[in-house]
């Protein structure tokens, strides 16, 4: 996810804070035409991009800051320019300096789907992201980008063992739990492998789409890659920060397939699509727990570690209707679930 910060990450020079605001100011006056512009924060990204907005001319605009020293911002136009190409809402970009690390956006308000969630018609929000999801699956990826490949698979699933398990838990797996373990990352990595492969997003959720006029628009794509078809679909119907009722998410799941047949999508028989949507799930929650907890130790954000209930509500859908991830069940009883249950 977004969220996590590469541990190597370098740090913004404090001294630097006040000229890289006056430089900001400075560009985006110029950018916009309006000398009298003035600039307050709308975001911080969980890397060194932060977001700031103004109105110019009267109206509202969104000021993208992405200091070159310390996080391209080519990646994010990349992506972006290619998803806009091919017809997937995006932020329209309305004036751009890469070398400087500065954008000038269109404002989309100041609620994702996910903070406005309680004012939005659910059936109309996931047709409207279905729709975009189909646009952006349907894109050749660029043979450059990366893949989605076992390495990048199990990096992912470190994470759950290393700062889930190892750092907030204190477990040490025995011998014959790391064998359990080491088993089951074979099955989800081969499940996910197995699978067609397509453009992914990445972070496919609501807190990443913004409704907009006719719909929603994207956010976040930025680590786009060639990955398994039924990824994105799973982010969104098992969001890590709102859980839907089982059935309605099901239902959903059938409803996208069914789009996705028709679009001419390398997508399997349903069935199978279910059963490949919900391991590349398990892969998934595995990871975010594993972020949540680095989040935590490492990055002093402990907020998100609350939601670790709902991950192992997922797990518990999907663990006992596969054998070969009985073992993770058994780490998951042994281990996580008398401590989520003692706090």
């Amino acid at each position: 996810m977004s969220a996590a910060l590469p541990s190597n990450a370098p740090t913004a020079p404090a001294d630097d804070d006040a000229a890289r605001a006056a430089a900001r100011l400075s560009w985006a006056r110029d950018a916009s035409g309006d000398a009298t512009l003035t600039l307050v924060r709308a975001s911080m990204d969980a890397g060194f991009r932060s977001y700031w907005r103004g109105e110019a001319h009267g109206l509202s605009r969104i000021v993208m800051d992405s200091p070159p020293e310390l996080e391209d911002v080519r990646p994010w136009l990349r992506i972006r320019d290619l998803l806009e190409m091919h017809g997937v809402r995006v932020p329209h970009v309305r004036a751009r300096n890469v070398e400087s690390g500065f954008l000038l956006l269109e404002d989309l308000g100041g609620e994702t789907c996910l903070q406005a969630l309680d004012s939005l018609d659910t059936d109309a929000l996931m047709e409207a992201a279905f729709e975009q999801l189909l646009r952006l699956q349907a894109i050749a990826p660029p043979d450059d980008l990366p893949a989605f490949d076992a390495a990048m698979l199990q990096r992912e699933l470190a994470l759950f063992e290393d700062w889930f398990l190892g750092r907030h838990l204190g477990v040490t797996l025995s011998d014959a739990e790391r064998a359990d373990w080491e088993a089951v990352q074979a099955h989800l990595v081969a499940a996910m492998l197995a699978q067609p492969q397509v453009l992914v997003h990445r972070d496919f959720m609501l807190r990443n789409l913004m409704p907009v006029e006719g719909g929603v628009a994207v956010l976040d794509f930025q680590d786009a890659v060639i990955g398994p078809i039924a990824y994105d679909v799973a982010c969104l119907l098992r969001d890590a920060f709102h859980s839907w009722p089982v059935a309605q998410a099901e239902a959903w799941l059938a409803q996208y397939h069914a789009r996705a047949q028709a679009a001419g999508l390398p997508v399997p028989a349903l069935p199978r699509f279910a059963h490949d949507a919900a391991l590349t799930g398990v892969q998934r929650h595995l990871k975010v727990m594993g972020i949540f907890a680095r989040l935590h130790h490492r990055d002093g954000k402990p907020k998100y570690l609350a939601d670790a209930p709902r991950f192992l509500a997922y797990l518990d859908a999907v663990v006992p209707r596969d054998p070969a991830l009985a073992p993770l069940g058994a780490l998951l009883d042994c281990h996580v679930r008398p401590h989520l249950s003692a706090t």
